[in-house]
């Protein structure tokens, strides 16, 4: 007579399959930010490198410099005007192909469309802009030709305007596949019953599809707020150096080797990302939604 399996190994199994998960994520993001907020409170010495004495003063010499501030003003400057223009394309484009494209193998195959020209690297993407922003650019000189500008615009490049273009170029999709999925799974028949009910097109928009589409939001507002504040390339390259982020910031204390100081900027960063996503999360449940 065999004993009945105990409740222990019966959890056995779903341990052994959350177990590589549970390594992966400890080896490749426990670890690595662990040791980032370690660092952030040893000390750098010149000639030295990383002394290994507790202190506070990368912290103090971060929040007490004008510098961060403005830094971080420009983070977060960049970060809403990107988050707002890419919700406001991401939205309509969904909207486009899930509502008003009414063969489905013509809606999936428009939003591949939108795909294509992420086939190339971002680096790539990105400098193609140049020759169309710059002085002599496609806009510049279209401008002078149709006779509506004396004299090229020195703004369209180099500039803040340049940044959030790029950045417009390189996100908008990260906003558009989550809104694209959560639209796909509201029934048209909910559109129909308010119409019915005699709600306009803008009433069904604000009454019902936006608020079953608030999980791709979420989602897709989080995908461009990391990426957004993570990013240093695109300021440095698109800005000319005339503007800077937060990432900027550490990626100088890295190129003097000031690694703690640096670490100590990254943890700053990594706390209002968070603070960030734990807003979006209160206002929507991603979680329950996804599970819906």
């Amino acid at each position: 007579m065999t004993a009945a399996p105990t409740a222990k190994s019966s959890m056995l199994p779903t341990y052994l399959q959350v177990a590589p998960l549970t390594i992966v994520l400890a080896l490749f993001f426990v670890v690595p930010v662990a040791l980032v907020v370690v660092v952030s409170f040893f000390r750098y010495q010149m000639l030295v490198g990383i002394v290994p004495d507790f202190t506070v003063k990368n912290y103090v010499d971060l929040l007490s410099n004008p510098t961060t501030w403005t830094l971080y003003r420009s983070t977060l400057k960049f970060t809403l005007i990107v988050l707002v223009i890419t919700f406001v394309l991401g939205f309509w484009i969904a909207y486009f192909l899930v509502f008003h494209v009414r063969n489905l193998l013509t809606a999936i195959g428009l939003f591949l469309v939108c795909t294509v020209p992420f086939w190339t690297s971002n680096i790539i993407r990105m400098i193609s802009w140049r020759p169309v922003l710059g002085k002599e650019g496609l806009i510049n000189s279209a401008l002078l030709n149709t006779g509506v500008v004396d004299q090229p615009l020195d703004w369209l490049l180099y500039s803040d305007f340049s940044v959030i273009v790029a950045y417009v170029h390189l996100f908008t999709l990260f906003m558009i596949v989550p809104i694209f999925n959560s639209m796909a799974r509201i029934d048209n028949s909910l559109l129909e019953a308010a119409v019915d009910a005699g709600a306009s097109r803008w009433g069904v928009i604000w009454n019902v599809v936006l608020p079953l589409s608030k999980t791709g939001i979420a989602l897709g507002a989080l995908f461009v707020v990391t990426l957004v504040m993570g990013d240093f390339f695109v300021v440095t390259v698109m800005s000319g150096g005339l503007s800077g982020s937060a990432t900027s910031g550490i990626f100088n204390d890295l190129q003097f080797l000031n690694y703690p100081r640096a670490a100590a900027n990254a943890v700053i960063l990594l706390i209002i990302v968070l603070l960030i996503a734990a807003s979006i999360f209160r206002l929507v449940d991603v979680r329950k939604e996804l599970v819906r």
